[in-house]
């Protein structure tokens, strides 16, 4: 009995634990982000006047109107949008196949391929963004969506191609062979048996995807000069932009991320068994 007691108090500790640190992950990741939404809700008088409270007496939307109204705002929302799902597309196109090769078949220099996607995330984008620019000019893909959307996908295939050849470790192989036996193909049992099966993983590595491209600035700001993503036409106006015209645009970055997470959130959710209805 003292010793069924002791195991049920400690793991009442470990989840306290767990419970506790979760919390101030949260907290530490969200403070940011609520202290962004208030400034962007200010009204730009209080926003301008100290000293000056945290959280506004009375929220207004001019400043995101504001934002939303300045000239090129639609357009490099449109844009960010735009390169973000062409890059999920490439990365997933791209990336499920080749994790597929990788947790299925054995070839020669397999580890060495690897080895190589992992390098491939060693350079930095600032020591490429010139040569890049050079051939992007050679290829007349400069300053397009397709040329920015080709430079965010090598951003995140790395990370698709790795975190899909796990997900495919994990898929029983006998399901393709059964499915190899009632008629189906190689390519026809990766797409009907064993690409369900991961579309959790696939979920969490488009999630990692869409924030990659759509944070991305060095590179887009770059590689274009009148298609702009949203971050490199902020970064391009920061600094002759007023402090309303900031916090609004700070707070407008975050919106589409969290909207494009609770849209796929049910698949999300699925990796860890929990079911979600709407």
């Amino acid at each position: 009995m003292k010793r069924d007691s002791w195991q049920r108090s400690a793991i009442t500790s470990s989840s306290v634990g767990f419970y506790l640190g979760a919390s101030l992950i949260a907290l530490c990741t969200l403070t940011p982000i609520i202290l962004i939404a208030f400034a962007a809700l200010t009204s730009r008088a209080e926003l301008y006047t100290w000293p000056r409270s945290i959280i506004p007496t009375k929220f207004s939307l001019d400043n995101l109107k504001y934002f939303i109204n300045a000239y090129g705002v639609l357009k490099s929302t449109f844009n960010s949008i735009l390169v973000a799902m062409v890059t999920i597309l490439l990365s997933l196109l791209i990336g499920a196949p080749a994790g597929y090769a990788l947790s299925r078949f054995r070839f020669r220099g397999k580890e060495a391929f690897k080895l190589g996607i992992l390098i491939t995330r060693m350079f930095p984008t600032s020591l490429l963004a010139i040569p890049l620019a050079v051939m992007f000019l050679r290829w007349r893909i400069y300053d397009t969506i397709l040329g920015v959307s080709l430079m965010h996908t090598s951003l995140s295939l790395p990370f698709t191609v790795l975190i899909t050849a796990s997900l495919f470790l994990k898929v029983p192989y006998e399901l393709e062979e059964a499915a190899l036996t009632l008629g189906c193909n190689r390519i026809t049992a990766f797409i009907h048996v064993s690409l369900p099966l991961i579309l959790p993983g696939l979920a969490a590595a488009g999630i990692f995807t869409f924030v990659t491209s759509w944070n991305e600035v060095f590179a887009a700001s770059i590689l274009t000069v009148q298609n702009r993503t949203l971050p490199a036409h902020i970064m391009a106006t920061l600094e002759a932009s007023p402090l309303n015209f900031k916090f609004a645009g700070g707070f407008f970055m975050i919106i589409p991320a969290i909207v494009f997470i609770f849209i796929i959130r049910k698949y999300l959710l699925s990796m860890w068994g929990i079911s979600v209805n709407k």
